[in-house]
């Protein structure tokens, strides 16, 4: 049986992590300090970058928007929760058409 929350921890958060580095290294800050800003180490996110991590879906424009303003928050370097973020993220997915409509009723609160 697989628990409701392994698909957001197997393929939503990697997801939301790929999309917030492509973000900042597209904005010019680079793998390193990309990885600094998100608590990681360098060689993840060069393998978000790479696709090697990470499962890539295709966001709807709601949560596009919402990784573009964490990522530009992080580069301004405002105060910001980067979990209270990305779970606001995983939810606003929860409730678009997306791979999230393929969770169980448990995790998208149907």
């Amino acid at each position: 049986m697989e628990a409701p929350c392994q698909k957001i921890v197997w393929e939503v958060l990697p997801a939301i992590k790929a999309a917030i580095a492509a973000e900042l290294v597209r904005s010019g800050i680079t793998q390193a300090e990309a990885a600094r800003m998100l608590s990681m180490a360098p060689s993840a996110v060069s393998q978000y970058l790479s696709g090697k991590r990470g499962y890539r879906m295709t966001f709807e424009d709601e949560v596009k928007i919402s990784i573009e303003l964490l990522a530009r928050d992080l580069i301004d370097k405002k105060p910001v929760s980067l979990v209270t973020r990305t779970c606001d993220i995983c939810r606003l997915m929860q409730g678009s058409d997306s791979v999230c409509e393929r969770l169980p009723d448990e995790c998208s609160g149907k």
